[in-house]
């Protein structure tokens, strides 16, 4: 197994050990898509390559709180039905580990109003921009993948103080990573 640790700035992957590749796409979906399936096939180890993306995330509900391992992952600003209603699949929802019950949405929206939030939190825990777009690249390349996320704020007025939570998760991400690859888990 050789571990790709993807995070969307560098500040998210600020403690991950020294011994780990990093790469670092920017922030939102197609930035993340496009440099993660770049890393893939690319990559001179891909037949052992192992996705491991780290981050940030807002919680949906005031009940969630702490370090996520994802097991499901929705596309929240697609316009689902309506493609379905045409007869096409949208592929809004990536299963990665259905023992996992913790649901990440991802979108392009920086999700800071009430509203938005609570009707997030029908579908999903979490909420990013870069997690489905990161497991929809590494499951059509045959990647394994993993996402590990950390609630930085709630999704509302204040996710705009995320940059004074975002080294506290990285250290709690950084700490995660060492134990993940201490113990060599499977994924």
């Amino acid at each position: 197994m050789h571990l790709l640790v993807v995070a969307a700035i560098r500040a998210e992957a600020a403690h991950v050990p020294e011994d780990l590749e990093v790469l670092v796409t920017g922030v939102g979906k197609t930035l993340a898509a496009v440099q993660v399936t770049r890393a893939i096939c690319e990559h001179p180890r891909r037949d052992e390559l192992v996705v491991v993306n780290i981050g940030t995330a807002g919680a949906l509900r005031p009940d969630v709180a702490g370090l996520h391992e994802i097991g499901t992952v929705l596309n929240h600003d697609l316009s689902a039905e309506p493609i379905r209603q045409l007869g096409l699949d949208p592929r809004e929802r990536i299963e990665l580990d259905a023992g996992r019950p913790t649901a990440l949405a991802s979108g392009d929206l920086f999700v800071t109003n009430p509203a938005v939030r609570d009707e997030l939190a029908t579908r999903a825990d979490l909420v990013d921009m870069e997690g489905y777009a990161i497991a929809l690249a590494c499951t059509e390349l045959g990647v394994p993948v993993h996402l590990v996320k950390v609630v930085s704020d709630n999704a509302d007025e204040t996710a705009h103080d995320w940059s004074a939570a975002v080294d506290g998760c990285a250290r709690e991400l950084g700490a995660w990573l060492a134990d993940f690859v201490r113990l060599d888990r499977v994924l």
